[in-house]
């Protein structure tokens, strides 16, 4: 699609949004509630100099970038928890929202295209569209698998998954926040050092629990390519992905050559999502006689908003605790971390 073709798409979903607003049927909720009231603070906020109106897209960024901003930003998710990142379209509502923010912070690496396209056509004077994934790593470091394969232009974009990328998407926050927010660089600056010790404790607990893992069994086979950083990182080996790049279900043939993959390289666990149950990966685990452990989560935090554990930080220990224990592993370590926030996180996440 031509940049052309995209801004005349997203010109007529805020179109449709006002023409539904007109006739008195604007029919759900936009994120957060319905995003007005945000909207209405970002415009009395970017009129006085005040606090910093922020959108962002997937639950863990949200969680991020809160971690930085604190109480200095008011910060609107636009992704539900829960929601397929890869396909989710925003509401034609969430151009209120975009049209009020200061700047936008988005994965990037082609995850979120339609809510990009949104905020092109309706950001304001000024706003901008920051892309952490596209900041963070070089495309000499971009990896292409199994559901992202090189030929479709697609790098796999769950750099969240790998805490020091999680780290240098906290950098990339700090300092453009820095940048607008003069005044709370200071402050930008010391969330930063509390969170880059937050991640060293993680990765702490992460080796020591994954040192326990019996020999060969750092295996994944997941319901979604979601842990390919990770796996560079920590050395595990991904086996493979349910999800294809289609995001269909894979082929019979494919299936095939799965289950005789799990039984050739002896892997003794896979596992698949709670939020997107996989009834293909359910046959492939009762079919090569190996457990099945649905709980995994990539970008749908646990618990509710308010709840320590409603986390960036909470995602990466619950998911981790999961594979380790799963494997035959110790996660003690990982269970003795304290799962916190370095900043009040008052942002909105939408479920």
């Amino acid at each position: 699609m031509s940049p052309a073709t995209r801004r005349a798409r997203s010109r007529v979903l805020a179109a449709l949004w006002a023409t539904s607003l007109l006739a008195g049927s604007c029919g759900g909720a936009a994120p957060g509630g319905d995003g007005r009231g945000r909207a209405a603070r970002g415009e009395a906020n970017r009129a006085d100099g005040g606090r910093p109106a922020i959108a962002t897209t997937v639950a863990p960024i949200t969680s991020i970038v809160a971690n930085i901003a604190g109480e200095r930003a008011d910060i609107t998710g636009i992704v539900p928890e829960g929601t397929n990142s890869h396909t989710f379209e925003p509401r034609p509502s969430v151009a209120e929202l975009l049209s009020s923010v200061d700047v936008v912070y988005l994965n990037g690496l082609v995850l979120e295209e339609p809510t990009k396209e949104l905020a092109e056509a309706n950001l304001a004077a000024g706003a901008e569209i920051v892309e952490l994934g596209n900041r963070s790593i070089s495309e000499e470091e971009y990896v292409y698998d199994f559901s992202f394969p090189e030929a479709e232009g697609k790098p796999n974009p769950h750099l969240w998954t790998n805490p020091p990328l999680a780290l240098r998407y906290a950098e990339v926050v700090a300092g453009d926040l820095a940048r607008r927010d003069p005044d709370g660089a200071d402050y930008y600056r010391g969330n930063l050092e509390a969170f880059e010790g937050v991640v060293g404790e993680l990765d702490a607990a992460m080796r020591v629990s994954f040192a326990t893992i019996p020999e060969g069994r750092r295996k994944l086979l997941t319901y979604h390519d979601a842990y390919a950083y990770f796996a560079r990182s920590y050395d595990w080996e991904v086996i493979g992905a349910i999800q294809v790049s289609d995001f269909e279900d894979p082929t019979p043939r494919e299936v095939a050559d799965l289950i005789g993959q799990v039984e050739a390289e002896g892997v003794p666990t896979i596992f698949g999502s709670e939020v997107f149950p996989s009834p293909v990966l359910e046959q492939i685990g009762r079919e090569a006689g190996v457990a099945y452990v649905d709980v995994l989560r990539d970008d749908d935090l646990p618990e509710g908003p308010g709840h320590p554990e409603h986390s960036w930080l909470g995602l990466m220990r619950f998911d981790y605790v999961t594979m380790t224990e799963a494997l035959g592993g110790d996660a003690s370590a990982l269970r003795k971390l304290e799962v916190r926030n370095v900043a009040p996180d008052r942002a909105e996440y939408p479920q």
